[in-house]
């Protein structure tokens, strides 16, 4: 049985979240399953953390449309030889109703109805992580600050203007970093002590001592809450245990970006909506962008696969451009022009097409003399020659998902067209194993 410097520590990874304001993205797919920056999927920011940080015993709690995530964490997720064992696992955890025939109420009831694996692991302490956000964070400080603090429960907390934190569950700390308050999208969010007009926002990151989480978790079963962690759990704790915030702007990853030459800094963005979703990939076409991929001793891990590598090549005398893109493996560019755009695996650029601004999908074929600007292009889509999609805001509205909110086009994936023709072809097929 292996204990470290921090006693038997769990690692608990939530990925169950439905991700609504991300349709039509999570149409087929939960959002822990999304596919981020060319290659990878969200939920490899979290296990990344926890791997990097040397935990590796790791339960990840799925639930809606987890197939393709199942698939992904089964592929490129598990320890193998002399690794796997009581101690070395990386293992999904579906809803099986261990306490009632109900699905996860809550991201504390996904945990309650798991206690049993706390006791088979025999943990000392558990970290819990969220799935569904883009954040790199080196967990082994955050661990050094819980038990420094004799904490019962320490809550990972991000510093953000205060008059941007009303969005979220704000934290009310005292000079020590002991949470006095936990509060839901206050008009007024409090201030960090010493920081004035700064505010600490939950980020749905816990470290908690087994015995609190196990006391908290069998007295909230039986009350009527939401039975969430920020909802009820926390605010409820503190006012009988020590709960403390771990600022997240003290963390430290090591090494350096070997594009740059300069040190990596912890990263954390709310990827919620679609709008998010698309600002974040754009920030990462920036050469100096907070995220970077390039740190060997930050690795950000994810299944690879046999592909052949990305391909740029003139065609039919039209001439390439290709600048400030990411390209996963088996993209080609073909006599095309892709500009501030993300391509992902074995998608193709056909000749005299251009591309802006975009996120392409795994698979998605864009025809020759294509224009798109602000697009964002879920798998295996087949964009028929001279389409414009971008540019005609009527047009676009009458054909695609347009974000109300920023304008940005998404077109989800296709629906299966079966081999032989069928009665009902209006049903299509369910993508969720392919996606």
């Amino acid at each position: 049985m292996q204990t470290g410097k921090y006693g038997r520590t769990l690692g608990m990874v939530l990925a169950g979240g439905k991700g609504e304001r991300l349709m039509p993205l999570t149409k087929y797919r939960a959002k822990p399953a999304v596919h981020f920056a060319a290659k990878y999927r969200i939920v490899d920011f979290a296990l990344s953390n926890l791997v990097n940080s040397g935990i590796f015993a790791i339960y990840v709690l799925v639930q809606f449309k987890s197939q393709s995530l199942n698939e992904h964490i089964e592929r490129g997720w598990q320890f193998g030889g002399a690794l796997r064992g009581r101690d070395f696992f990386i293992t999904l955890v579906p809803a099986q109703m261990w306490r009632g025939e109900h699905w996860f109420q809550g991201t504390a009831d996904a945990v309650y109805q798991n206690l049993h694996l706390v006791t088979l692991y025999d943990a000392d302490r558990i970290c819990i992580f969220a799935a569904d956000h883009i954040y790199k964070m080196d967990v082994d400080q955050m661990l050094e600050y819980h038990m420094n603090k004799q904490a019962d429960a320490t809550v990972a907390a991000n510093v953000v203007p205060s008059s941007e934190a009303s969005a979220f569950g704000c934290i009310h700390v005292d000079d020590s970093g002991r949470i006095i308050d936990f509060v839901e999208k206050p008009e007024h969010p409090p201030e960090i002590p010493g920081k004035p007009g700064f505010s600490y926002v939950s980020m749905g990151n816990y470290i908690f001592e087994r015995e609190i989480l196990e006391e908290s978790l069998i007295e909230d079963a039986h009350l009527p809450t939401s039975h969430d962690f920020g909802r009820d759990i926390i605010p409820k704790l503190v006012q009988k245990a020590r709960i403390f915030a771990y600022d997240f702007s003290t963390n430290v990853l090591p090494g350096r970006s070997k594009s740059f030459w300069r040190e990596d800094k912890p990263y954390w963005r709310d990827v919620g909506t679609i709008k998010a979703y698309w600002e974040a990939h754009m920030d990462l076409l920036d050469h100096d962008s907070e995220m970077t991929f390039y740190n060997p001793q930050w690795p950000i891990r994810t299944v690879s696969y046999a592909d052949p590598p990305s391909y740029v090549c003139p065609v039919k005398g039209f001439q390439c451009y290709v600048q400030s893109t990411l390209s996963a493996e088996g993209s080609r560019v073909l006599g095309s022009a892709v500009e501030s755009s993300v391509l992902s695996r074995n998608c193709v650029i056909m000749p005299g097409s251009k591309v802006e601004q975009s996120i392409i999908g795994e698979g998605v074929v864009v025809g020759e003399n294509c224009r798109l600007r602000k697009v964002i292009i879920d798998s295996h889509n087949v964009i028929p020659p001279n389409t414009e999609i971008g540019f005609d805001p009527e047009l676009d509205r009458e054909r695609y998902a347009v974000d109300p909110n920023s304008g940005i086009i998404t077109i989800g994936m296709p629906k299966m067209q079966l081999r032989k023709s069928i009665e009902h072809p209006k049903e299509g097929f369910d993508w969720s194993s392919f996606s």
